[in-house]
């Protein structure tokens, strides 16, 4: 596989730089840690090394050093689509170069020959309970495959550290391309009485994961292709990555790693926002009578939430501190293409009246919306309505990432993880003696 040649070609350079790195300045600091950041999260601690993007509080995020207006014009494309396909995406964070349609293809066609999903899987999931969270199943179903690695039994055979990230690489290419074939399982299991739509063999990996979920529009397949591309990485300190990341520093499989990072992202501060931005509009709408709001009363209505000592969902973000390039880009779609959507106008409206309120109230470092914020709107609209399932689409989007870091977290041997912890005495005594 060509892909995996050009990986190979990758890693011995690198390799070398990060020693040479080490070597050169693995004495100088990078961060300092205050106890004020010991008890809120490691936030902004710089303590961890990731490849795939990096995240700016102005630009948002860049992956591999291009920007997202630069990912959707560079990107090779579906024939007669606009949006860039997702093999895409993956094959930069990869490679770190952006492929070309050839490519593309190959991972396409990979994805498609490895794709189909374990019976094994179908059947333990069908003896759930039928209200179990989608999220639950995704997780679930990913873990159940781990009997498929390929690096947990060579790793038992007998394996060379610095092999390690071979087949490693198979485990996340058989993977992601088994992760669209789950996630549609799950959502006709779960919505649609288990009437499932075979796999089509001519579709990219986007556009055929749109194909399964039952959704025939060729502005959803665009949309879905937009959607795995903008949640594919967001660097590596959010939850749902560096969960992946430390599993997989114990030389943990990919199944097991990815399966620990989506339990991370199931939680309502991480991926499951999605949900609750989506279920927050349309309450509000309700309570105000339907159709679409005016200003005023939904500037009545965002400052009775913060008063009540609550948030508005999909503002915010711990690093950004401008709109999320993410949001723009969603925006421009629904702009294009469903311009008069009520639903829509409600982001809008919101998008026009939160960031000067939040500015007034004064307690949210940063006003603007982040990629939670519009997403809902434009699933709802081609008729994904079931919002417990939006935050499946971002877990099939954001292995992307975490899988291409994993990869190279093996191929660098990376240690395990391993940071050191302190107690309120030990701080106390510290500073108390000074």
């Amino acid at each position: 596989m060509k892909l995996k040649e050009k990986l190979a070609q990758k890693i011995e350079p690198m390799r070398e730089e990060v020693r040479s790195v080490i070597s050169n300045y693995g004495d100088k600091i990078i961060s300092e840690v205050s106890v004020k950041q010991a008890y809120g999260g490691m936030r902004g601690v710089k303590c961890m090394v990731w490849e795939p993007s990096a995240l700016d509080p102005m630009e948002g995020i860049r992956f591999r050093g291009f920007t997202i207006p630069e990912i959707r014009e560079k990107l090779p494309k579906a024939p007669e689509g606009e949006e860039p396909l997702p093999e895409g995406i993956f094959y930069l964070l990869l490679i770190g170069e952006i492929p070309t349609d050839e490519d593309v293809k190959e991972i396409t066609h990979e994805w498609q020959k490895r794709g189909e999903l374990p019976q094994y899987v179908m059947d333990m999931l069908r003896i759930l309970p039928k209200d179990i969270h989608p999220m639950t199943q995704f997780s679930l179903g990913i873990l159940s495959m781990q009997k498929e690695s390929i690096f947990a039994r060579r790793y038992r055979e007998g394996l060379s550290k610095t092999e390690y990230w071979e087949p490693l690489f198979e485990d996340v290419m058989n993977l992601l391309a088994k992760l669209p074939h789950l996630a549609a399982f799950v959502y006709r299991k779960t919505y649609k009485n288990d009437e499932q739509i075979p796999s089509n063999p001519d579709l990219d990996w986007g556009g055929n994961f749109a194909h399964m979920l039952g959704i025939e529009d060729n502005e959803f397949k665009e949309l879905i292709r937009l959607y795995l591309v903008l949640h594919s990485d967001h660097e590596g300190g959010n939850v749902s990555a560096h969960t992946t990341h430390l599993v997989g520093s114990a030389l943990s499989d990919p199944y097991y790693a990815l399966s620990a990072g989506m339990n991370g992202l199931a939680g309502p501060l991480h991926g499951l926002a999605n949900q609750e931005v989506i279920r927050w509009i349309m309450e509000m709408r309700e309570k105000l009578g339907g159709g679409v709001p005016t200003k005023a009363q939904i500037s009545q209505y965002v400052w009775d939430t913060l008063n009540a000592g609550k948030v508005i969902p999909g503002y915010g973000h711990a690093v950004l501190r401008q709109t999320d390039p993410r949001y723009i880009a969603q925006r421009e779609f629904a702009l294009k293409h469903l311009p008069d959507d009520e639903i829509f106008k409600i982001v809008s409206l919101l998008y026009e009246v939160v960031p000067g309120i939040l500015k007034e109230h004064g307690k949210a470092k940063n006003p603007w919306p982040n990629v939670d914020a519009h997403s809902g709107c434009l699933l709802l609209h081609y008729g994904l309505k079931e919002y417990d399932f939006y935050t499946v689409l971002f877990g099939v989007s954001r292995a992307l990432g975490v899988l291409a870091s994993l990869i190279w977290s093996r191929a660098l041997g990376l240690p395990i993880e391993r940071p050191k912890s302190v107690t309120t005495e030990w701080i106390k005594a510290q500073f108390s003696e000074k």
